[in-house]
């Protein structure tokens, strides 16, 4: 039995967090979850600490000083699970956007498909977000295309945020000196795995929009993407990545 884990970053998610370790453990798959909380001020660190006693063995907490970001608080989970060699890391959001079942169906897709990162796809076959106005719909949307023509990447959904990698992929890529953030460090997390050659699946999803708490998108975090990854592929002009077999 593979050992997985799944990332769950949160800041203010109280109203989220109990119903989604649940929803996780019912699962058939045996999935264990660490909760990487930046001191959120609602309180959420001490729901999940009051959740740990009836699940000792399968949720974990990792507590960070003030908010840091989503790059920052994956990058901390990911030698979180590398120390303690967990087999896949799955990301994903706290708030319902990712459909927990999809777990299951990005742990096949490495599993039967030999994917190294499975990537659960809004746009591998069509345009597959709920509740989502449609600039944000075609601002995403071309984002990805944009992604897709700099990078030269065959991968339709480049920012997605809930995906599966395994262990080896982390081990590989340097993914302490990934600069982005926000969606950008996405991309960057997914270009470095694709320049190492590792085998790489999308899986379609449907991405519903947040139902409860408050959205994290900002016209900053775009623009940072925007000209991040033009200068990431740059630098990718410079670097040697070892092609793994």
């Amino acid at each position: 039995m593979h050992h997985n884990l799944v990332l769950i970053p949160t800041y203010n998610e109280r109203e989220n967090v109990e119903r989604m370790i649940r929803k996780v453990f019912s699962l058939k798959t045996f999935f264990e979850i660490l909760i990487i909380d930046d001191n959120s001020p609602d309180g959420t660190a001490a729901i999940v600490d009051g959740l740990i006693p009836e699940f000792p063995d399968r949720l974990h907490i990792l507590k960070r000083a003030g908010k840091q970001g989503l790059g920052k608080a994956y990058l901390a989970g990911f030698h979180w699970a590398l120390e303690r060699k967990y087999d896949y890391i799955f990301e994903m959001d706290c708030d319902f956007s990712h459909n927990p079942k999809d777990l299951e169906r990005l742990y096949e897709a490495c599993v039967e498909q030999q994917a190294s990162l499975a990537i659960g796809s809004r746009y591998i076959s069509g345009i597959n977000v709920v509740n989502w106005p449609l600039g944000r719909v075609l601002m995403s949307y071309f984002a990805s295309v944009y992604v897709r023509f700099i990078t030269r990447m065959k991968i339709m959904d480049t920012t997605a945020g809930f995906k599966c990698y395994h262990r080896k992929v982390l081990e590989t890529i340097d993914f302490d000196n990934i600069r982005l953030k926000g969606y950008g460090f996405q991309i960057e997390m997914k270009f470095k795995t694709w320049k190492h050659g590792f085998k790489i699946v999308e899986v379609p999803i449907v991405f519903t929009d947040r139902k409860l708490g408050v959205s994290k998108m900002s016209g900053g975090i775009f623009n940072e993407a925007l000209w991040g990854v033009m200068k990431m592929k740059i630098r990718s002009w410079f670097t040697h990545y070892e092609k793994i077999q």
